[in-house]
Parts: C-alpha cells; structure tokens; sequence
C-alpha cells in the first residue's frame, strides 16, 4: 500500500518533497496545505488536492505522514506539536541550540495523540549528525569537525526575511579554508565557532527600510550570527535573482583520532556532501524518514523521535533480504 504524503507548506522544500515523493514508488502525494489562498497554488501533481492550512484536520485519516517545511525561527516550534496531535509528522527543524526543548514539545503532542514525530530531518541535523555519532563511537579518543558551504542556508535566509524592512535575503555561509586543511593535516586545532565560518549576507530592503537597524539585527542574532564574522550587503532585487537565484550548499563532516596501546595510530574519516539544490536534497532525506515514521507508526510505536532513532533499514524501500544481498 502506498504511503500517503502531505505537505504543509510549498516553498523550496514542499516542491523539493513534490519532486522527492515522484521518485519513490512506494509513495504518493495527497495533498498540499498552505496559508496562500489555494486557488493561486499551482502543483505539479494533478492528483493532490490543494487546500488552506486551516482545513488539515479534514484529512486526518485520509494522510499517513505529513511533511512539514516551514521555518525553524517561527513556523515549526509551533507547527509540529500541533500537528503531532492529528498526523505522523516529519520536520526539518535545524535551530541546534533548540532541539532539546522542541523534541520535548513535540514528544509530549506525539504521544497524546499515539502519533510519531520526527524532528530535525535534513542534511544536518540530520545526515551529518549521524556521521559525528559514528565516527565519535568508532574513534572515541579524537575530536569532531563540521564544516558546512560554500552554500546558502535556507533556515538562515529565512530568519533574515523575518527581519522587519527585509523584503528577501540570501545567506552564505563560508568555510574558513586554513582550518578546514588544517584538520586534513592531523593538527587536531582547537577551533571557536568564528575561526570556522563566516557568513555573508545579500539582502533586498523594502522601500524606506533603515539599512543599519536591519544590518544590527542580522549581526546581533542569536543562534544565527551572533558568534561569527558576518558580512551584509545591501542590494537590489535584480541584482539578488540576477547573481543569487540559485540554492547550492554542502560540506564536510570529519573526526581526527587515535588508535593503538600507545595511540601511535592516527586516522582521520571524512563525510562530504556537495548539493545543487540545498532544499531538493533536504527533501530527498526527509521523504526517506517519511517512510521510517510510517512503518514506527504502523509497529505501534509513539512519541517523538530524532535520526539517532531510526533504523537504517527503515528508510529503504527495499525489504531486509534485498538489503543484505545487494548492499551488505
């Protein structure tokens, strides 16, 4: 039976989930949800219906897992609880410093409803967060790196939009390249969050906007830019889908450690990802947990769950027996 997808929210990432949910056979979009009037939404899927946010309650036994691709600054902290109460869901919430409380708030809904929540689904968290566990349990006398660009985040471009006098932005956000060799190269450096990135700004004002007050808020905010060396640039809306239309992104995941009685061996594991599309491989994972949190549900499993939790085998569509003859 196909496991029936929705999509609350149809920005970047609901269209990358549209896409995503059309190359997995086992899958089929029912419908889209947003906060537009549903008559301007246009999807690719003919079959999906497309409907207000406010009507998602109506479709509480007709949709398995319901993909959420708001923002992590506003949408999801509320989002997700709310939607635990009626759906299985998958998020994508990336706020670090955040994930604790916002796994609790939705654990609490999931449960309630005898539902399962899956939070901070993506490339990282997400992906990148399932290297450092490994790597940290196969290597444990050593040290993580993460290193992410050159590439635009999408939760931090959003956050600037949220700014007051911002009409559209792009965020970049850059390795330090003389860290990033120095890791390659066995130093283990104790490195702070500003020697690692930098972060640099494209912003679009609306008409009148004050430009320092708008830079000051980017620069000050916390869990976004504060800790790091930010750069703004003012330009106009031209220029930004002229020069910065596009959404590529990536990064490496590395641990340096030491093996051997005396630690006399040293070893370095490296994870890469370079991505066209930072929202269409954002998506891509989050459709594969989608699948995971249909078959918990389906277990009689609840609550709310992280990457850590899932089962690798739980994201393929292929079943144990093909798993192990043609990837083991």
């Amino acid at each position: 039976m196909n496991i029936r997808i929705g999509i609350s929210g149809y920005g970047n990432l609901g269209r990358g989930v549209e896409c995503a949910i059309r190359q997995n056979a086992d899958m089929e979009l029912a419908a889209v949800f947003t906060r537009r009037d549903p008559k301007q939404v246009s999807v690719l899927t003919k079959t999906a219906s497309v409907c207000h946010v406010s009507e998602a309650a109506e479709w509480k036994d007709k949709i398995d897992v319901m993909i959420l691709c708001g923002g992590s600054a506003t949408d999801l902290p509320t989002q997700t609880p709310e939607f635990a109460k009626l759906f299985n869901v998958v998020d994508s919430f990336d706020t670090h410093a955040n994930i604790p409380k916002h796994f609790e708030n939705v654990d609490s809904a999931a449960k309630e409803s005898g539902k399962v929540g899956i939070i901070s689904v993506g490339w990282d968290p997400g992906m990148f967060s399932l290297n450092r566990m490994y790597a940290s349990a196969i290597l444990p006398n050593g040290r993580d790196y993460t290193f992410w660009g050159k590439g635009v985040s999408q939760g931090h471009s959003d956050a600037i939009r949220r700014i007051e006098g911002v009409k559209d932005a792009r965020q970049y956000t850059i390795p330090v390249e003389t860290a990033l060799e120095s890791v390659r190269e066995g130093k283990n450096p104790a490195l702070s969050t500003r020697e690692k990135h930098t972060r640099e700004c494209y912003v679009v004002l609306e008409e009148g906007a004050d430009a320092a007050k708008v830079e000051q808020e980017i620069k000050t905010m916390p869990n976004y830019f504060a800790d790091y060396d930010t750069t703004v640039h003012f330009i106009s809306e031209e220029e930004l889908e002229r020069e910065h239309s596009g959404i590529p992104h990536g990064g490496f995941v590395l641990r340096s450690g030491k093996t051997g009685w005396e630690e006399e061996n040293n070893h370095l594991i490296e994870y890469r990802l370079k991505l066209d599309s930072n929202p269409e491989f954002t998506a891509s994972v989050i459709v594969a947990y989608a699948r995971a949190a249909c078959r918990l549900y389906r277990e009689g499993q609840t609550g709310a769950k992280t990457v850590f939790d899932i089962p690798p085998a739980y994201l393929s569509a292929k079943d144990g027996a093909a798993l192990r003859a043609e990837m083991l």
